[in-house]
């Protein structure tokens, strides 16, 4: 056995229980713990990396933390993927004329909305796709009030279309 996989080896030993630990608490699942703390060892021993002593803990730990923010973004993609996914199905099976009154309805919710800076703002930012920064400039006021005026309207919007559900 050469001196890296022994040195692998020990660091195995000495820290697993810690990068499981870590991993487990991140992750709660068991399994995938299990499989992040040997994918850290595995790359370890493919890779050209000398660990030193002093550091190796904390550099182990640090490759669990990462392995597993990986995860839990990848798993969140796949989420949001599944949830679009859904929605798209939900909306594919809606008759078309259901489709239009529900945008015929939220072009009327805009159309309604008070004052007219929430719905300048909200046009601005949604349908020609301004920043904040841009509509401030364009409107001659501040980043904050079009923040606000969009929060206004969009608050208005809910209201709006969560009374027309019923």
């Amino acid at each position: 056995m050469t001196d890296k996989k022994r040195q692998i080896e020990r660091l195995f030993r000495q820290h697993y229980r810690a990068m499981y630990r870590l991993a487990s608490i991140l992750l709660h699942d068991d399994d995938e713990s299990m499989d992040i703390v040997q994918d850290v060892f595995a790359r370890l021993l493919e890779s050209e990396l000398q660990l030193h002593e002093a550091t190796a803990p904390t550099f182990l730990l640090s490759c669990v933390r990462n392995q597993c923010f990986n995860m839990i973004r990848a798993r969140k993609i796949h989420e949001r993927a599944q949830q679009l996914l859904m929605l798209e199905s939900e909306i594919s099976s809606k008759p078309v004329e259901d489709i239009e009154a529900e945008i015929s309805t939220l072009y009327q919710a805009v159309a309604d909305l008070f004052p007219p800076e929430c719905r300048e703002v909200i046009l601005l930012h949604y349908r020609d796709r301004l920043t904040y920064r841009e509509i401030a400039e364009r409107l001659g006021v501040s980043e904050t009030t079009v923040y606000r005026h969009l929060n206004s309207a969009l608050s208005q919007l809910r209201l709006t279309l969560k009374s027309n559900e019923r």
